[in-house]
């Protein structure tokens, strides 16, 4: 049975690929996963508020006194001592690269143009094989449009791509006014596959101590709806792969993802609950499922029933939410 898919260029031995989380935030993690049947990682994202946090640090401890006494050289840290995040990231791409023979996708997050050029570069030089741009941004500006905020997006793609040669995934939210158009102007943009979707954690509120607080709820099968929807909709549209993400748990889920369009299935929340070797079931029973209905390969799969193939389109649009709310009883 052969698994392979492709996907950002790289030839991968299955569509499971582990997404980032605290799984592949250090060497170990990874090698584990690897092991487990993963066909690529990709790492935690470095956040733009890190570098840029890094670089006035550096640039505070490095001219604090300056003009004191020219020959005083014990106004210098020993920066030899203290290692930046970002250089903990590149070192674990570099190490990575050396360990293990599946793909290394590092991530980037941020929400303006920032450090992402600069650091995009150095995370091509480190080895990494391909870079996830996590665009995170949630406008409050009441006076800014929805246009300018897609010129956003659209310039740091554009940016980034245009400085590095490794290929680029975009990891989008599905919260545009016209999520197709959005999707067509980041690929022309340069980027070589979209990851659907993003996903938004809420802020949540202590009663207690009246403080905003984080909130991270893990993921369940009913989050990949709407990823399958749009994913469905954009095959054979748009010349990019697709990485389906949120709420992948299931190999049934897996399965879906591939018959709607998607070239991966990325998985977070399913091997934090279940561990990394989670992954020999659900590559097994989708070996089964294909075996079962007469598929020798994963390429035979994809896109089969993407909204280009159906024999009825709408049902991935208006008609089928119609049929839902009327057909439901109580």
């Amino acid at each position: 049975m052969d698994l392979k898919t492709k996907y950002l260029g790289l030839t991968l031995k299955s569509p499971l690929v582990a997404s980032a989380s605290p799984l592949t935030e250090d060497l170990k993690g990874i090698q584990k996963l690897e092991d487990a049947g993963a066909s690529a990682v990709v790492l935690p994202s470095i956040f733009e508020e890190q570098i840029r946090a890094e670089q006035l640090n550096l640039f505070y401890h490095t001219t604090q006194g300056t003009y004191a006494y020219a020959e005083s050289l014990t106004y210098f840290p020993e920066m030899k001592e203290y290692r930046f995040a970002s250089e903990q990231y590149l070192e674990l791409i570099r190490k990575a690269k050396e360990k293990v023979n599946i793909p290394i996708i590092a991530s980037l997050n941020g929400a303006t143009l920032g450090g992402w050029i600069e650091f995009a570069k150095k995370i091509e030089q480190a080895g990494a094989d391909a870079l996830e741009m996590n665009i995170y941004f949630i406008p409050t500006d009441l006076d800014l449009s929805g246009n300018d905020i897609e010129n956003t997006y659209i310039e740091i793609v554009k940016s980034v791509k245009s400085n590095v040669n490794i290929p680029i995934a975009v990891k989008l939210s599905p919260f545009f006014s016209n999520f197709a158009n959005m999707a067509k102007r980041i690929v022309e943009a340069g980027a070589n596959a979209l990851v659907l979707f993003n996903r938004f954690y809420q802020p949540d509120v202590d009663l207690e101590n009246l403080e905003v607080k984080p909130s991270i709820t893990l993921s369940t099968s009913h989050a990949n709806r709407l990823p399958m929807r749009w994913i469905a909709i954009l095959k054979h549209k748009l010349n990019c792969d697709f990485a389906a993400t949120s709420g992948i748990h299931t190999s049934d889920d897996v399965v879906k993802m591939l018959l709607v369009g998607a070239n991966v299935t990325m998985l977070c929340s399913a091997l934090l609950k279940n561990g990394v070797f989670y992954l020999l079931q659900l590559e097994r029973e989708l070996i089964e499922w294909m075996v079962e209905h007469e598929y020798s390969s994963v390429q035979e799969m994809i896109g089969v029933m993407s909204r280009e193939k159906a024999s009825n389109p709408n049902v991935y649009e208006r008609a089928q939410y119609v049929r839902a709310i009327t057909s439901y009883k109580f």
